[in-house]
């Protein structure tokens, strides 16, 4: 069932991704996609709830690359969030590593999403005109925080739709019985883990980047990998 799903999701978003589709027929394919991967997470975490053996809690480490790394690093957490990933970023010469840590499943999600996610950012951002005037890298960490934030909201509606489709309460106790499981294995790996403050841009690219978020396709075109590439971004 697993393959099955996501041999579904891929052809949705491999028609999507066309160039010859329209904007309404590319909306109408990312839209199923995007409820796929989210009933996948529903049916794994079921699934895991009879027999925990099929979906264990694990972890594994993402490389980030300049350019642009935190700002990359941020989409990343801006996915891990919603699909019930936690990540630690920790510096990495002039780039990160996110240490992310969640149920297979859940991790899977999250590469995939992240995967196609940085090509369509790449992409967003080589057709964005810079402002008269800006400074092209502010613009361009401004456009990745508005991408990032749409991203994110967009994926927790779609999760919270997922689950409005299971009857009765318990499949709230599978979900916060597997968060208790991940923030545990978190904290057993980083006891004394600190909140890094909130930061502040000043490019004026946010707004085009929440429009391209609206319109990205929440999903890949492969089977997920353990470290997803990292699609260069505009310098």
């Amino acid at each position: 069932m697993p393959e099955a799903m996501l041999s579904k999701i891929r052809k949705l978003l491999a028609k999507a991704e066309d160039p010859a589709c329209t904007a309404a027929e590319s909306a109408a394919f990312t839209a199923k996609a995007t409820e796929l991967i989210a009933r996948y997470g529903v049916d794994q975490a079921l699934l895991a709830a009879r027999d925990p053996g099929v979906d264990p809690v694990g972890d594994r480490v993402v490389d980030v690359p300049a350019p642009y790394a935190r700002d990359k690093a941020g989409l990343l957490a801006a996915v891990a969030d919603p699909l019930r990933c936690r990540c630690v970023r920790r510096r990495d010469g002039a780039g990160y590593q996110l240490h992310l840590f969640g149920f297979a499943s859940d991790l899977a999600r999250v590469d995939l999403l992240f995967t196609s996610l940085l090509v369509q950012a790449a992409h967003g951002l080589a057709g964005a005109i810079v402002p008269a005037g800006e400074q092209p890298a502010a613009f361009r960490r401004s456009w990745l925080a508005g991408f990032a934030q749409v991203i994110g909201e967009r994926l927790r509606q779609a999760e919270a739709g997922a689950a409005t489709r299971i009857d009765g309460p318990s499949y709230a106790l599978v979900l916060a019985d597997r968060s208790d499981r991940v923030q545990r294995r978190v904290a057993e790996v980083y006891p004394r883990l600190r909140t890094a403050p909130p930061r502040r841009l000043v490019g004026r690219g946010f707004g085009s980047g929440v429009e391209a978020g609206h319109r990205a396709d929440l999903g890949g075109t492969a089977i997920p990998t353990p470290s997803p590439p990292n699609p260069a971004l505009p310098a």
